[in-house]
């Protein structure tokens, strides 16, 4: 069927550019958080890397993917560890990865190279390892500054970890520092968040992430509670501690440049914004995804499937066989993503790549949402427009969602996006 959604110029660099981004998936947990639902191996409290089998051998076929992965051309400028808890490779471990992907890839000098540390997991002459490797940024796994809160979440960490691994960090003084904090965690009061948010800012570290708890199936969390019920926070109650986080965070000077993301002026961080600005970039690694050639693929979730289709990989020469994202999901994931950072979509840019008559059924879509100002358009000089219900898209400055009041119904705003697109997809 051909499809309503047109896309103007092939030549778009929405989607089409060349990746300059890797994403390394490390898999490997002491053990795994009540809330987590990632591809993870638990390895228990006593494992050292260097000397696991299980450990070593996935370090061997993830280098082997990434010397199988055809390279695009262009050196890397990004590169982010995640996991699971990377923090549990040694330096050497790292190093070797890094030096493969500069083999076949090339990294830039000024490279962001980030890696997800968890508190308790290292020491200085580790985390000093990480750096002389090439580690340029660290993500510290906080969640939340409450002992019992850290226990009711299944974390193997401490508030004394947390402050030892801080005092760590600050001693290398890594050119980045950011500390991920989980909201709407169960038994969770306003009191403990407000707390938490003012030992973040009294850190100070160069970036804040700020997650609100989901309820996933197959977790723990997900067998335990139902979302919406005790000890779960109220609704009303979550809504209030994104509030608070926008207001003591930006008061400190951090900016709220993404819905998730705060940083001081300098410091947002330029991997994650490769996804949200629908960039590609390489992934490697068990259960990691990629998005190369408008093709989107997620690897497989176990390490014995993930060996065999390594395997499959290099017999292959590299070729992923995934489908091409059609203009209809490219526009759905443009929104989708764009939307969540501060700056929004430029209408320029959306006017060049889909044709007028979607955007205007975009806007006649938005309009509930515009009156209660949690949709705006900005023009040029960042100043906010005053549209009336009868006027059409402009094809100059940004659309984007209010923060905080957009960013907390973004969910809502996006919904009714995605059902007015699918019934431009379906002809109706």
């Amino acid at each position: 069927m051909m499809t309503n959604l047109t896309i103007k110029s092939s030549n778009s660099n929405l989607n089409l550019d060349i990746p300059t981004a890797a994403y390394i998936h490390i898999p490997f947990c002491r053990r795994r958080c009540f809330y987590c639902d990632f591809p993870i191996s638990v390895v228990g409290d006593r494992t050292k890397a260097e000397n696991s089998g299980t450990i070593v051998q996935y370090i061997d076929i993830l280098c082997q993917e990434i010397a199988a992965t055809p390279s695009q051309g262009k050196p890397l400028t990004t590169v982010f560890f995640g996991g699971g808890t990377p923090s549990l490779l040694s330096p050497q471990q790292i190093a070797r990865i890094l030096t493969t992907l500069v083999d076949k890839y090339g990294i830039v000098s000024d490279a962001e190279i980030s890696l997800e540390i968890d508190p308790g997991t290292f020491d200085l002459p580790q985390i000093q390892g990480y750096k002389d490797a090439g580690i340029t940024r660290f993500s510290l796994g906080v969640q939340a500054f409450q002992d019992e809160l850290l226990q009711v979440c299944g974390r193997s960490h401490t508030t004394a970890d947390i402050l030892a691994a801080i005092d760590l960090i600050r001693q290398i003084n890594p050119p980045e520092f950011s500390i991920d904090l989980i909201s709407g965690l169960p038994k969770q009061t306003i009191e403990q968040w407000q707390e938490t948010l003012e030992k973040a800012v009294a850190i100070a570290p160069t970036h804040i992430s700020v997650y609100d708890l989901i309820i996933e199936d197959g977790t723990a969390f997900g067998r335990y509670y139902q979302p919406g019920s005790q000890p779960l926070p109220t609704d009303e109650t979550t809504a209030q501690m994104y509030r608070l986080t926008q207001k003591i965070l930006t008061n400190s000077g951090y900016e709220h440049y993404e819905i998730s993301n705060y940083a001081q002026p300098g410091h947002q961080c330029r991997h994650n914004r490769v996804y949200w600005e629908n960039r590609p970039y390489y992934a490697f690694g068990m259960g990691a995804a990629s998005y190369l050639n408008r093709q989107r693929f997620t690897r497989p979730r176990k390490r014995r499937e993930y060996y065999a289709w390594v395997e499959q990989l290099i017999t292959n020469r590299g070729i992923l066989d995934a489908p091409q994202v059609d203009e209809h999901d490219i526009l759905l994931e443009t929104l989708m993503l764009g939307l969540r950072l501060a700056e929004g979509l430029e209408l320029a840019v959306l006017a060049e790549k889909f044709s007028k008559e979607i955007l205007n059924k975009i806007w006649h879509c938005l309009q509930p949402y515009y009156q209660k100002g949690w949709v705006a358009i900005s023009a040029n000089n960042c100043s906010n427009l005053s549209l009336s219900p009868t006027e059409i898209l402009p094809i100059t400055g940004r659309l984007k969602l209010t923060d905080p009041e957009g960013f907390l119904f973004s969910n809502t705003v996006l919904a009714a996006l995605f059902s007015q697109l699918e019934k431009i997809e379906a002809g109706n």
